[in-house]
């Protein structure tokens, strides 16, 4: 009995083989007959999404075809096997036509009732009377049997990988779905490994484009043609399929999707490398700022630690003037004090022996014994000998001035300090010194130009230079070559033997052409003296200086980026003057003007000289002058 149901089940098994083989190729023929169809009408014959069905389950079918009849007897119990022709599922009601086709009951009563007369959707054999459909029990049961074992080997394998929720879903699984390998653009479908197997094998997939699985396949089809898009259109930048080649694309440039790919590939390689280099540059320069921030560090340490040291080391001035303040006093009060101890003791001694004579007097006057009291009255009633102290007194010492002269002492002291500190801040900007000339080009008609560039002086007539919108009409004034628009720079101006000048720096846009109040307002950031000894700083509103000696040299420094422009006194090593919080957004030139001659008074030139730097640390000024009070 078992024999003959192995059997049995042998010959059903090649009788599926040879059906479902039959039924693949007629579904790959009516597959592409519906693609033409669709194309060439602009209709589908049966929806676009039945259309896709049958080619996703088409696949689904010959995925377990085998290759021997035991492999057919082995394979009978899948899924796949029972197959409805119509709906391409496994069959729902079972039933079998005359011709020996089987279906499901509902689909095969759907499709007589659309196309009259009844035919075999497979072998087409016309039925003029409809005929009575059964269910087929035996192959229900089969299929029963067949989803129960399918729900235990989806449960319990662990071939392939579960698709995650980030992965692309394999569009055949039914129950679990697994991870997609590949999608087609062809099918329109995500295949998993095992789905895939169709199209490695049969010969009517293998032509089927396939790529990396990717979502929204349906994006990747003309909306005009359903035609993949596997044409890019050079002209218009954008896909297109063959049909659209044909109709609209036909004098563009067109390449296939993978020649595009390549050579945009190549791109985003150079790309790539552009990017790499970027991001080279961005660490050098990391690098850079880090390796700048370790110098401002130590610039920053080494100026609080100098900072430090100066300021122990005027406490200690300030605290020896006090102490020596404090001793002078009690110098003055020590002799007063002395004084008028001693007077106080002789009062006392005096008022001792007053009080004595009053006791004596006192116990006379109490006596009865008139002689006794008349022979004593002479000896007590005499005055006892005592000094004089009408004119006794202490004259304190005088204080005044003794607090001034300790301050004028420590004042004396602090500039002498003072006066090392601004030596030592004067040669670390000289480190900054920067080679100037002057630009001929800028200069006022009126003015003389060295040969090289280092001195200017007001002449005695009008060159008539051609004009020149960088020259200076108005003002006797010249500008040096170089511009700084970034970092810091010095350089030093002789003044000597000048009554008046102005003297400092300028930027690019400054009017050069009219009469105008030089301020920072208007461009220009400079020290000027009138009459001898009359020096401003050109400010908003102007500084009027007093300065203990009037500079033969002078120094301009200039911070661009903390907004700062310093002059000095080179031979005094002192600071004149600071603009302090300027806000600088373009080039700063040097800035000159030796004013007229004044009747010869101010013929001198002023001079760029050469700056002659040394390197000075603070630390040892005070160190050394801590060693020496």
């Amino acid at each position: 009995m078992q024999q003959t149901f192995i059997l049995k089940v042998s010959v059903r098994a090649k009788q599926l083989w040879n059906y479902t083989e039959g039924l693949t190729q007629h579904f790959t023929d009516e597959s592409e007959g519906l693609w033409q169809k669709s194309c060439s009408r602009g209709v589908s014959v049966h929806s676009e999404d039945k259309l896709k069905r049958v080619q996703q389950n088409l696949c689904r079918s010959a995925e377990f075809l085998p290759n021997t009849d035991m492999a057919a007897a082995n394979c009978l119990l899948t899924e796949d096997q029972f197959l409805c022709a119509i709906c391409l599922d496994v069959f729902t009601d079972p039933v079998a036509t005359p011709c020996g086709h089987n279906f499901c009951k509902n689909c095969i009563t759907q499709y007589w009732e659309i196309n009259i007369p009844c035919q075999c959707p497979v072998c087409k054999e016309i039925f003029y009377t409809r005929p009575e459909l059964r269910v087929n029990t035996l192959i229900s049961h089969m299929v029963d049997q067949l989803r129960q074992s399918a729900q235990l080997d989806a449960c319990s394998s662990n071939v392939e990988q579960i698709a995650q929720s980030e992965d692309i879903f394999c569009d055949i699984c039914t129950e679990t779905k697994l991870k997609a390998v590949k999608s087609c653009l062809v099918c329109l479908v995500s295949y998993c490994e095992t789905h895939l197997k169709p199209h490695q094998t049969v010969t009517g997939l293998k032509t089927h484009q396939l790529i990396h699985p990717v979502e929204n396949l349906q994006g990747r089809t003309c909306t005009k043609h359903d035609k993949p898009l596997e044409l890019f259109c050079k002209n218009d930048h954008t896909f297109v399929c063959t049909l659209c080649l044909i109709s609209q694309h036909r004098t563009h440039d067109v390449v296939p999707l993978i020649n595009e790919y390549e050579e945009k590939q190549d791109e985003l390689v150079e790309k790539e490398a552009e990017i790499q280099q970027m991001i080279q540059n961005r660490r050098l320069k990391i690098q850079q700022i880090r390796h700048s921030l370790e110098l401002s560090n130590e610039d920053a340490n080494r100026e609080k630690a100098d900072g430090v040291q100066l300021f122990i080391t005027l406490k200690e001035f300030v605290d020896r003037g006090l102490t020596e303040l404090i001793e002078t006093i009690i110098d003055k009060q020590r002799p007063t004090e002395e004084q008028a101890e001693g007077l106080i003791l002789e009062l006392e001694q005096d008022i001792s022996d007053l009080m004595t004579r009053s006791d004596e007097m006192q116990q006379l006057s109490r006596t009865g014994d008139h002689l006794y009291f008349l022979k004593n009255y002479p000896s007590l009633s005499a005055t006892p000998p005592t000094k004089d102290w009408t004119d006794v007194g202490v004259c304190p010492p005088s204080y005044e001035g003794t607090v001034v002269r300790v301050l004028a002492e420590l004042e004396k002291t602090l500039s002498h300090e003072m006066n090392k500190v601004f030596e030592a801040e004067l040669k670390r900007v000289q480190q900054f010194a920067v080679d100037v000339t002057l630009d001929p080009d800028t200069a006022n008609p009126w003015l003389i130009l060295s040969a090289d560039g280092k001195q200017v002086n007001f002449g005695h007539e009008n060159k008539y230079l051609p004009k020149n919108p960088k020259r200076f009409s108005y003002y006797a004034s010249v500008l040096g070559k170089q511009s700084f628009s970034s970092g810091k720079f010095y350089f030093e101006v002789q003044v000597k033997g000048k009554s008046k000048w102005d003297l400092g720096v300028a930027r690019e846009s400054i009017n050069r052409k009219d009469k105008i109040m030089l301020s920072p307002t208007t461009g220009y950031w400079t020290l000027s003296l009138r009459n001898e000894n009359k020096y401003k700083a050109l400010a908003d509103p102007r500084v009027h200086l007093s300065l203990k000696s009037q500079p033969e040299k002078v120094g301009v420094f200039v911070d661009y980026k903390d907004g700062l422009v310093s002059f000095y006194d080179i031979d005094s090593a002192a600071l004149i003057f600071s603009f302090t919080g300027c806000s600088f957004t373009e080039k700063l030139y040097p800035f000159f003007n030796p004013c007229n001659s004044d009747d010869g008074k101010n013929s001198a030139p002023l001079i760029i000289c050469p700056v002659r730097t040394m390197r000075v640390n603070l630390m040892q000024i005070y160190s050394r002058t801590r060693k020496n009070p």
